[in-house]
């Protein structure tokens, strides 16, 4: 059985590998063997995701995507998370996350065909339930961080994030030297939205 282990973080400034000892433990454990990693700092809000669409690309029917939780995969809104379902249900790939017991049975091959049906549904039935939440719990948090923004505007309290600048010319140097954004990703740990940016904002000086 081929596990495809997928870890995310949101921001630059949070560990993407933070779970892989806990992934790998839970693969030995079942007498597996994690295959290969993808790891991206990429919200979990946007479909829109190099190392997860590449994870999909590489997979062969039956191989198990293997998660932390349910959030590290989505944070989707309906119709983006049925999206990614359908692309997933394509290529035959089976979900198993570490905060969902349902989709553990995912992870074994020693199971009947009655079984292994049953168990798909109900973990298709929990998956789905369990991205609702993830998408509720973002939502809400953006709701809050606005209002406490807006808060601390009106109070003339409001800063924004101190943007890293050592860390942002040495983007715009390798940028500069046509360094790939995968090797530029590699080396400071930063999102390829943050690379655009970057790369715009020298555009823009360039040609004013």
């Amino acid at each position: 059985m081929f596990v495809r282990a997928y870890l995310r973080a949101s921001t630059d400034d949070q560990d993407a590998n933070r779970a892989r000892d806990q992934l790998k433990a839970f693969a030995v454990e079942r007498g597996l063997k994690v295959a290969a990693w993808y790891v991206e700092n990429e919200s979990g809000a946007k479909l829109a995701r190099p190392e997860l669409f590449r994870l999909l690309t590489d997979a062969q029917p039956g191989d198990v995507l293997l998660v932390e939780q349910v959030d590290r995969l989505s944070r989707l809104t309906q119709g983006d998370w049925q999206r990614l379902r359908n692309e997933m249900a394509a290529r035959s790939v089976r979900v198993v996350a570490l905060d969902l017991p349902t989709s553990w049975m995912m992870a074994t091959s020693n199971t009947d065909e009655f079984t292994s049906r049953m168990f798909e549904a109900i973990n298709g039935m929990m998956l789905d339930m369990l991205a609702a939440i993830a998408r509720k719990d973002y939502d809400d948090r953006r709701r809050r961080q606005a209002h406490g923004q807006a808060k601390a505007k009106a109070e003339g309290k409001y800063k924004g994030r101190k943007e890293d600048t050592d860390r942002n010319a040495g983007i715009a140097d390798m940028l500069a030297k046509n360094m790939s954004w995968t090797t530029i990703q590699n080396a400071t740990g930063c999102s390829r939205a943050t690379i655009l940016k970057i790369k715009k904002r020298g555009e823009s000086a360039a040609a004013s």
